[in-house]
């Protein structure tokens, strides 16, 4: 005898009551989600969907980015170098954060004979407790005899300009030099706008600081880790004294220093100049 069976139907997917994403309107997204986002957690939202990874592509988002954490992109030099960036500041930001990432050149680019760089833009931004204190841009020529025989290096102040911080000195031995080492940061972007690339060449925190051993002026040193192909010959150098010299295997190691010079001010707080 047959039976009359009635198969239930699976209950609709419950989504809480809220509405999906897909359903708000993209203007709506953009300026009231994406825009209060920093740079990592708007390139984690680009990978949910499709449509968030377009939303997320949308340059002025990484021009905001940029230019929040780093001042300095917004000078017209900068801006210039990183409008002709393939995916404009979403690729400067790429580059650039948060340090040195090593890889390799595909077969491909080995091929495609790239011109020579003509010259590097230097994006410098130096901060005390978080607050910016200084922001400069440069640009260094590369093609003259005296860059290709030099140790590479920029002066930001002129001999005598020094920039104010709000660093006090409470008369202890020492005592300067550890806040200075704690509490000033720095980012120095390298730009080469030939081959449209960028790299963060500071550690963001000093990792040593010492007394100018004639002047006594404090000296905070910036370092960075670079990767050299296997066999390379490797001369590191503090100052103009030959460290180390070793043939590379799997990594090399390659330091930009950033120093700073400084006087005493009469009401205690420090003053910096010559980061190079």
């Amino acid at each position: 005898m047959a039976s009359n069976t009635t198969v239930p139907t699976p209950p609709a997917a419950d989504h809480g009551g809220g509405t999906p994403i897909t359903s708000i309107h993209p203007d709506i997204i953009q300026s009231h989600i994406l825009n209060r986002l920093d740079g990592p957690t708007l390139a984690s939202t680009s990978c949910a969907s499709a449509q968030l990874l377009s939303l997320c592509s949308e340059d002025c988002l990484w021009m905001s980015i940029c230019n929040s954490a780093w001042p300095s992109t917004t000078h017209p030099t900068v801006r210039r170098a990183i409008d002709a960036f393939p995916s404009g500041h979403r690729s400067f930001y790429s580059d650039s954060f948060p340090a040195v990432r090593c890889r390799g050149p595909s077969e491909k680019a080995r091929q495609v004979r790239v011109p020579g760089t003509s010259e590097f833009i230097s994006a410098v931004d130096i901060y005390c407790d978080e607050k910016l204190v200084y922001s400069k841009v440069l640009v260094t020529e590369t093609l003259s005899g005296w860059f290709l025989s030099s140790p590479f290096r920029i002066d930001l102040l002129e001999p005598k300009e020094t920039v104010p911080t709000p660093l006090k000195y409470d008369g202890e031995e020492g005592a300067c030099m550890e806040l200075a080492e704690d509490r000033i940061r720095v980012s120095w972007i390298l730009i080469d706008p030939t081959k449209k690339r960028a790299v963060n060449v500071a550690s963001l925190k000093a990792v040593e600081a010492r007394r100018h051993w004639l002047t006594e002026d404090i000296q905070l040193r910036y370092a960075t880790v670079m990767a050299g192909d296997g066999g390379e010959l490797c001369a590191v150098r503090r100052g103009n004294d030959l460290r180390e010299r070793r043939r590379g295997t799997a990594s090399e190691r390659g330091e930009h220093a950033g120093r700073g010079h400084g006087g005493q001010n009469p009401d205690g707080a420090r003053q910096f100049g010559n980061f190079g």
